[in-house]
């Protein structure tokens, strides 16, 4: 919405019919039209009007000084809905409190929509001065005939400040106090502020506020689409919104659009032709927006939370923001299809798991292109994608095999003893076996990898220092907590799937980081922006190592534990089994995608003997990538010959 203070353009909307009939004869003829009431009542109320018309007003005036200064609305900004749209601009959720609400400006409403809003609320608009006396004097007798507050005679001005200022409560007090505020609204903003406040603020139901949010939710278009059948069935609506409303009751509110019709055509404001044709025009209806489901639940969740920790709840909820995300609706659905198949898949073989979670990174920006936080929003909210922290197990070992090349002492064919060890651990000694109890003993770094043995992991935590691991990982982006033990090259700790996800993603980059997102830009209403997340790549890591890796990383893949994860183009990949078998992982890599998925339990109960990521896993990895990268060009990860070895 414009700002009142500053709004100076001319009326576009045709002046209310002026009568020439001013003053008291004014309010004599048209209650001596309505009422028909004798002289006699016609002299005092005459009288009665008079002095509260002409005198009495000035001297409430003075009684409600302690009202509220209606210039305030001057800087006045109404409760807004936000909306979440995934990266292409498809709209992915509303946001809002009580009000669902958009902000237009009066030019941004249909001609159609002002004349039948004046013509059924309020037809002397441009001519009174915030109170219309014919209808206070109508107003007054008929409460006065029931001994109570049965009709208003509100103007616009006055609804306007009922709305802002004022309780919902029929009082006679709080309607002196309404015509006073409208008094002053009127001498401090012009017609055309005023009313372009009140289509912004009037309630059309259903938790719509706002001509803009009402016609998109009535009638599926912006307010400034509207035709004149849509704008007087709307128009109609305001007196009892839920009553009349046509997702309720359709032909009341046809009742309705035709009482708006007939009294814009009494005021020459339409024809009998277009009277007849808007009666006749089928209405298509939308739907009610107000709490819709999103959808993409878990990236909204997670992305109203991100927004309110920074800019406060209630900025979310009334700010009226644009926030553009990274994911792809496209994608965020295959993603959420492969795994609802893929868990019920492998629970058909014997795997005790409930939950999955599936992360999607583009390398090349760190945008998450897709994140299912489990395989049922409706039964379990829980993201699991950010929220569950959970152990990687053999998922972890690539970063200690990055700090082992980047040390400039291993090479991929560099021999590593895969034999038995002890290690101090307090009193006692920790001894770490491999998976299958046996060793192999002298190895290539590259076997090492592609087979997941762990002693050869620890070795070389303990040559390149478990700390100097530790630093690799917050490089990359991890930020759970992390104990320097002998064990945590195995992934004895605990990180989150979009943490995997996007620290792989730096490997598929060639070593260059950018912070993982889910948001890239975030606005105002006005479009202003509020936050930008424009990838600042750095370059974070030796691009030697990080080719190193690369290269024997795709070995886990070709010959190794991740087989069944290939693809006909180059990946990289590795497989994840925590000891216990509460957690199994893959996580693999193009140099376009990388991608997380994750299986387990939410009682961190057991998934079976023999569940292995590279049996299980693997194949969700695989089947979600052939589908996502239908059409996307194959490209090769670079050599380590690209680059100087450190």
């Amino acid at each position: 919405m414009s700002n009142p203070a500053r709004s100076n353009q001319a009326s576009p909307i045709p002046p209310a019919q002026k009568s020439s009939k001013k003053g008291l004869a004014s309010v004599l003829e048209y209650v001596q039209g309505v009422t028909q009431v004798t002289a006699g009542t016609l002299l005092a109320l005459t009288m009665l009007t008079s002095s509260v018309v002409a005198g009495g007003l000035v001297g409430l005036a003075l009684s409600f000084r302690n009202l509220p200064d209606v210039r305030v609305l001057r800087n006045y900004i109404p409760s807004e809905t936000s909306y979440i749209y995934d990266i292409n601009g498809t709209l992915l959720d509303s946001i809002h409190d009580e009000a669902n609400r958009e902000v237009v400006g009066l030019n941004e409403v249909s001609p159609h929509l002002k004349r039948a809003v004046l013509a059924i609320e309020d037809s002397y608009f441009f001519s009174h001065h915030g109170i219309n006396p014919p209808s206070v004097a109508r107003a007054f007798l008929a409460n006065l005939e029931e001994g109570r507050t049965v009709e208003g005679g509100s103007t616009i001005t006055m609804q306007l400040v009922k709305n802002l200022f004022l309780s919902p409560e029929q009082t006679i007090n709080r309607k002196v106090a309404e015509a006073v505020l409208a008094l002053r609204l009127e001498q401090v903003f012009s017609k055309d502020q005023i009313f372009e406040m009140y289509l912004n603020q009037v309630y059309w139901g259903h938790n719509t506020y706002g001509a803009e949010t009402a016609a998109r939710s009535y009638f599926n278009k912006h307010a400034s689409e509207l035709t004149l059948a849509e704008a007087s069935m709307m128009a109609g609506l305001i007196q009892a919104p839920e009553e009349y409303s046509p997702f309720i009751n359709y032909q009341l509110a046809k009742q309705r659009q035709a009482i708006v019709l007939d009294r814009m055509q009494k005021l020459g404001w339409i024809t009998a032709e277009e009277v007849a044709e808007a009666k006749a025009q089928p209405i298509g209806l939308g739907q009610i927006t107000s709490f819709q489901a999103s959808q993409a639940p878990y990236v909204t969740d997670a992305v109203s939370q991100e927004l309110s920790d920074r800019f406060g709840q209630d900025a979310v909820l009334k700010g009226g923001m644009r926030i553009q995300t990274t994911i792809d609706l496209n994608m965020q659905r295959l993603a959420e299809e492969i795994a609802r198949d893929g868990l019920a898949s492998v629970q058909a073989q014997g795997v005790y798991a409930d939950q999955i979670s599936i992360v999607v990174v583009d390398p090349r920006t760190h945008f998450v292109k897709a994140m299912v936080g489990g395989v049922d929003y409706n039964q379990s909210q829980y993201n699991r994608a950010i929220q569950a922290l959970r152990q990687p197990g053999s998922a972890f070992k690539p970063f200690v095999y990055y700090a082992a090349f980047a040390s400039g002492s291993y090479a991929p064919d560099s021999t590593i003893m895969d034999s038995p060890v002890s290690y101090p651990d307090g009193d006692d000694y920790y001894t770490p076996q491999n998976y299958d109890g046996g060793f192999y003993g002298g190895m290539s770094i590259r076997q090492a990898l592609a087979y997941s043995r762990n002693i050869p992991a620890i070795r070389l935590g303990q040559e390149v220092g478990i700390n100097r691991v530790i630093e690799v990982c917050r490089i990359l982006g991890i930020k759970s907590p992390m104990e320097p033990v002998t064990s945590l090259p195995l992934g004895s700790v605990d990180l989150t799937p979009l943490e995997m996800a996007g620290a792989y993603a730096t490997f598929a980059s060639g070593g260059w980081y950018s912070e993982t997102t889910t948001i890239v830009q975030v606005t105002d209403s006005k479009g202003n922006v509020l936050l930008d997340n424009t990838p600042q790549p750095q370059l974070v890591l030796d691009p030697w190592a990080t080719a190193a890796l690369n290269e024997v990383m795709q070995g886990v893949i070709s010959n190794g534990t991740g087989t069944a994860a290939k693809l006909d183009r180059p990946a990289a990949g590795k497989t994840g089994t925590t000891s216990s078998e509460r957690d199994i992982w893959f996580v693999g890599y193009i140099p376009q995608l990388s991608v997380a998925v994750w299986i387990g339990r939410d009682d961190y109960g057991p998934l079976g003997v023999g569940a292995t990521g590279g049996t299980y896993v693997a194949p969700i990895w695989r089947n979600f990538m052939v589908r996502a990268l239908e059409g996307v060009p194959v490209e090769n990860f670079k050599p380590t010959s690209a680059f100087v070895r450190p």
